[in-house]
């Protein structure tokens, strides 16, 4: 029964062929494309009025130069809210409950922060490493203490979003297990249960929104201490 449950974390394959690549292509698919005219309809007005917002909120405690990663941190944040939320469907996959793939987005993504701070302020980038007015005899602990926690920070990203997307799913299975087996036995107990899983649901989607924007969030904090 356990295995059953993790197996819709499994990679889905065919004919040994693994599909993840068409599994995170398919979103960009889905988006609408903006045309030439003036007067949009609908969907773009929203979906323009959205990536505004949050581009402008994301980029406002940046200076000029953490501007050019506008681009970069929106189309990232709309790319992990698609998955998020298609991964909610069911018979689907969700390719960011995988800790490879999220780290393969946290690591290139945090060097570059990290490589743009040595490169344009080494001296105030070095200088994170030792909090200012540290008692000498603590001068090497801190410096050791820091940096440790210098190199966490693409894992805590990785982990933070592949243990909350995962730890929905399986409770999401769980409790729709349950339901099943309840239903012929305590029909009131089962309908209570599809309530209390109907309203998990809705929290699921809140919590496949909110992580690709804590994701995003704290990689702008990251860029605005290097530039």
């Amino acid at each position: 029964m356990m295995v059953s449950f993790f197996d819709q974390f499994a990679s889905p394959s065919f004919l040994g062929i693994p599909l993840i690549a068409i599994a995170i292509a398919l979103p960009w698919t889905l988006f609408p494309t903006p045309p030439s005219r003036w007067i949009n309809n609908r969907l773009i007005t929203v979906q323009t009025w959205f990536i505004n917002r949050f581009t402008n909120q994301l980029m406002m405690p940046l200076n000029v130069g953490g501007h050019k990663w506008a681009l970069l941190l929106a189309s990232l944040m709309v790319f992990l809210i698609t998955i998020n939320m298609l991964g909610l469907l069911p018979y689907t996959f969700t390719p960011t409950t995988q800790l490879s793939l999220n780290m393969g987005f946290a690591v290139p993504l945090w060097l570059a922060t990290v490589i743009i701070g040595m490169r344009n302020q080494p001296t105030v980038a070095l200088g994170h490493l030792l909090p200012e007015g540290t008692p000498i005899p603590l001068i090497p602990v801190l410096i050791i203490i820091e940096t440790i926690s210098l190199f966490i920070r693409p894992l805590a990203l990785g982990v933070r979003l592949t243990a909350n997307l995962t730890a929905g799913h399986l409770l999401i299975q769980l409790i729709a297990t349950a339901v099943f087996v309840l239903l012929p036995m305590m029909p009131t107990v089962a309908i209570l249960t599809a309530i209390v899983l109907f309203l998990l649901t809705l929290l699921e989607v809140a919590v496949a929104m909110i992580q690709a924007y804590v994701f995003v969030l704290l990689l702008s904090l990251y860029l605005q201490e290097n530039v």
